[in-house]
């Protein structure tokens, strides 16, 4: 997949596409919706699928501290969408200017003079341009003066609620790690580079990989049972913590901590994919060391445990 880094790098080879637009954080089964769509009309018309998305995310841009967390970083979010078959990714920096420019500016500068779509596929909850004055009946209005086509999808729901990166947030905030999964069609990942850290998990007794999670902050906190491939692994069970080691008082930032239950192989410095499975806790803060050096002791059983049973059932079955 293509990646165009700014309006300013379109190209004229770039002119004539079936395009869509929005956050796509996630990418869960209702972008996957829209996206299937996206590369059924582009087939169909022999041209080129592009995604259109905004960084930082808009919301990002104007009140950061409200921001809800991001269930993907760009990377993850350029690695999903190249799997699905998208042919390219322009990324457009949100900025001020962006922020104030009309509707009406947007569909020509973007939409017309940029990409000259011949169709244009949204989701039901696309807005866009100055105070967000654009939805689907303005482009389709747009589309009729400008000669491109417009199409929407339908709401994608599971047990009927709407499938939305947001109702994915609540799974993850929950801790219902299997919601998650079913809104996601795929178990939620976090990937990252392993990364030096302060070597405390090694004094408790506990040696882990530190992973850069490139977020402000981590849409799930606490531990959990997790599976981690990259960096010569596949599949291999751990323990993973997420959030603000409030015990040691190491900054509020959100962390992503993972010990394997098998083997301490060499990762520094290496990408990995870590697989959520199951929430064993919510993150505590101890009184002492040593209360949370015996906590991660009982993590750690309670994991082996958890994955034994699992393959207990699939050996039953």
């Amino acid at each position: 997949m293509e990646l165009i880094r700014g309006l300013h790098n379109l190209q004229p080879r770039h002119r004539g596409c079936v395009a869509t637009i929005g956050a796509f954080d996630g990418v869960h089964r209702g972008h996957q919706a829209v996206l299937g769509r996206v590369l059924r009309e582009a087939r169909a018309l022999g041209l080129p699928a592009v995604v259109i998305v905004f960084e930082p995310l808009p919301r990002e841009y104007l009140h950061p501290e409200k921001a809800p967390a991001r269930l993907m970083d760009f990377r993850e979010k350029f690695q999903a969408l190249a799997a699905l078959g998208v042919d390219r990714l322009l990324r457009i920096r949100f900025d001020e200017s962006l922020r104030t420019m009309s509707a009406a500016a947007f569909v020509e500068r973007i939409f017309v003079d940029g990409l000259g779509v011949k169709r244009l596929v949204l989701g039901d909850d696309f807005r866009f341009g100055r105070g967000r004055e654009g939805d689907y009946d303005f482009l389709r209005e747009q589309g009729e003066r400008h000669g491109f086509g417009t199409l929407s999808t339908d709401t994608l729901a599971l047990d009927g609620d709407r499938v939305s990166s947001t109702r994915v947030r609540e799974a993850l905030a929950d801790g219902d790690l299997e919601l998650a999964a079913e809104l996601l069609g795929r178990p939620y990942v976090i990937t990252g580079r392993v990364v030096q850290g302060r070597q405390l998990g090694r004094k408790l007794g506990a040696p882990t990989a530190n992973v850069e999670l490139n977020r402000l902050k981590a849409p799930l906190s606490g531990v959990f049972t997790v599976r981690v491939n990259g960096g010569g692994l596949f599949e291999a069970p751990g323990v993973a913590n997420v959030g603000t080691r409030p015990t040691v008082n190491d900054d509020s930032r959100a962390n992503l901590e993972v010990h394997l239950l098998e083997g301490e192989p060499q990762l520094y410095g290496r990408r990995i994919d870590v697989q959520f499975l199951h929430r064993l806790r919510p993150e505590l803060k101890f009184d002492t060391l040593e209360d949370l050096k015996e906590a991660i002791q009982g993590d750690f059983a309670a994991a082996r445990a958890w994955f034994a049973a699992r393959t207990m059932d699939r050996y039953d079955a």
